[in-house]
């Protein structure tokens, strides 16, 4: 295996044993980057997701041929608990909070499975500085959130873990455009404190915009990949998701990436 973080070759999934879900995947992640993984509802990148992190047998889902490497380690059967212990953390789409819990409850869940048990004091301080309305509503159920103050505790419980690897599964989904804005500043800020991130998105513009590099799912299988900002040149891309009803922030910039020598944009702590 190369130096790669994460390796996927081949990977074919179904459910059940009857419906295909994944078809031959290949994708790589870097070591300290960012990479956008986009598609429609139903293209498997959710799919992905659950292999990757060890839930796809909750979902009745098998891989069928192929494999998975993270850290040069075949990964492809190891389950969740195993893959939080190295590093490999997965943000799940919809929250998934503890509604009935506080904030700090929640946070304290995340730091379970850390693989430094005793950074976990640090790695909340962390996790309030990034997200100082969590500090402020630290002893509040978390079900009594806004959308956008879920999200923020959904990363931060993640973050808790410890990840080299994070795993984001549509973090943007159900949100206003100007807390979407947000979270692409809170996946730079991420990815600087020396965190790989694997961002499923279906707002292009947002995730073409902090990302490496870009893969686009298409019916279980990868149809384009390549440099983020490369790609949201295409044609194919611009028709698909960066065009007609794209829905975007106006400071989204697709490109950001593009210019090597541009300065990247510090976080503007989100306070939703």
């Amino acid at each position: 295996m190369t130096s790669s973080l994460l390796e996927v070759r081949g990977l074919a999934v179904t459910y059940g044993g009857v419906v295909e879900a994944l078809r031959g995947i290949d994708l790589t992640v870097e070591r300290g980057s960012v990479v956008a993984l986009l598609g429609s509802n139903g293209a498997g990148k959710t799919t992905l997701l659950r292999a990757l992190s060890g839930t796809l047998r909750l979902h009745r889902g098998k891989v069928e041929s192929g494999s998975i490497h993270y850290q040069g380690t075949d990964i492809t059967k190891r389950d969740t608990a195993a893959g939080v212990a190295s590093g490999l953390v997965q943000v799940p789409e919809g929250r998934r909070i503890f509604t009935r819990l506080t904030v700090e409850e929640n946070l304290r869940a995340g730091g379970l499975g850390a693989r430094d048990k005793s950074g976990r004091e640090q790695a909340q301080a962390r996790v309030f500085e990034m997200f100082p309305v969590l500090a402020q509503r630290r002893g509040q159920r978390a079900g009594l959130l806004s959308g956008g103050e879920q999200q923020m505790l959904a990363i931060g419980r993640g973050l808790m873990a410890g990840p080299e690897l994070l795993l984001l599964d549509e973090p943007s989904l159900g949100l206003a455009p100007r807390i979407i804005g947000q979270i692409g500043e809170v996946v730079r800020e991420i990815n600087n404190q020396g965190v790989s991130v694997l961002l499923v998105e279906q707002n292009a513009t947002m995730a073409l915009g902090v990302a490496d590099t870009a893969f686009v799912l298409d019916v279980g299988k990868v149809s384009l990949s390549g440099p983020a900002a490369e790609l949201a040149q295409t044609d194919a891309v611009q028709r698909l998701y960066l065009g007609h009803g794209a829905e975007a922030p106006a400071h989204a910039d697709p490109l950001a990436k593009a210019d090597p020598a541009r300065p990247r944009k510090t976080l503007s702590r989100w306070t939703a």
